[in-house]
């Protein structure tokens, strides 16, 4: 009878021990992620009225409401252009902060930590600062613009304002990606800067031609990840638009999560609002992937170069 070697059994041992470690992960996933999407896909057949105790099944009834309610669209029309706008001027703003902070020599520790300070903002606190600057009479950006001779419009109640002071206050919190980029910029090569210099290529020619494919990686991760975040856009527009539940917000500032939750949360139409949920998740997964395919073409991988 042969024996199994004793290293076998010891490196059995450690994969056992980094599954116990791990199991409250693992548990805690399988309960609260996938039981719940299990679970909501489940009531998305169905009229679940969690405030009456009631349950009917429904059979597509919700999916078909989907296109019957004129909100739908109106929502995700108004996420969809939300992405388009917020996730470009993240990468931006995160971008040109990160090539800031990699040129600081000195207390370049003590920059890092201002700059992410914001990250660490809660959303309500954030939130009421910016109805304060937004404000369309009193606020302090307004009364910048009017210093240089120019009226600030009604950021809060122009329908055309709402979306761009929504990102407004989304770039305050752009320092997360700002650091990523940031960890990507140390990374690149020095001796193919350097290289670049001795052939005489300019600040702007090393950036496209060096800087830019070495960090493409750091780039393609967060455009997906702000794309993805971009479309769950809740906490912000609901402080600013829908905290104050007597009034009354523009349609403009109506996005498709916040109407979710008025479905789930105010109309207890739990069927209705699993529909609208997996509604996204597909259309999410759908952009995923098509920014996968076409971005993996302008990404420079290095391991691909060295094998």
């Amino acid at each position: 009878m042969l024996r199994r070697p004793p290293r076998d059994r010891y490196n059995r041992r450690e994969v056992v021990a980094a599954y116990l470690f791990i199991s409250p992960w693992i548990l805690g996933f399988l309960i609260f992620t996938v039981g719940a999407m299990v679970f909501s896909l489940v009531i998305s057949f169905s009229h679940y009225n969690i405030a009456a105790g009631t349950i009917r099944p429904a059979g597509g009834a919700n999916y078909a409401a989907l296109f019957q309610d004129p909100k739908v669209p109106l929502a995700l029309g108004n996420t969809l252009f939300y992405a388009v706008l917020a996730v470009p001027l993240e990468i931006l703003v995160a971008l040109g902060l990160a090539l800031l902070l990699n040129r600081v020599r000195a207390g370049s520790g003590l920059f890092r930590t201002i700059y992410y300070l914001p990250k660490m903002t809660p959303a309500v606190a954030t939130a009421s600062v910016f109805l304060l600057l937004l404000n369309g009479n009193q606020g302090a950006i307004n009364k910048g613009l009017a210093l240089l001779g120019v009226d600030g419009p009604q950021w809060l109640v122009d329908p055309t304002w709402v979306k761009p002071s929504l990102v407004i206050m989304t770039l305050w919190g752009v320092s997360g990606t700002m650091v990523i980029l940031l960890a990507a910029l140390k990374n690149v090569p020095t001796d193919l800067v350097e290289a670049a210099m001795l052939d005489g290529a300019g600040a702007v020619r090393r950036f496209f031609s060096i800087t830019l494919p070495m960090i493409s990686g750091a780039l393609f991760f967060n455009v997906i990840v702000l794309t993805i975040a971009a479309l769950q856009v809740f906490d912000q527009a609901y402080l600013l638009f829908y905290r104050d539940q007597g009034g009354t917000a523009p349609d403009a500032s109506l996005f498709y999560a916040v109407y979710l939750f008025q479905q789930a949360f105010r109309q207890f139409d739990f069927g209705f609002a699993s529909a609208l949920a997996w509604l996204i998740f597909v259309i999410i997964l759908a952009i995923s992937v098509v920014q996968v395919k076409v971005g993996n073409r302008f990404v420079y991988y290095e391991s691909e170069e060295r094998a």
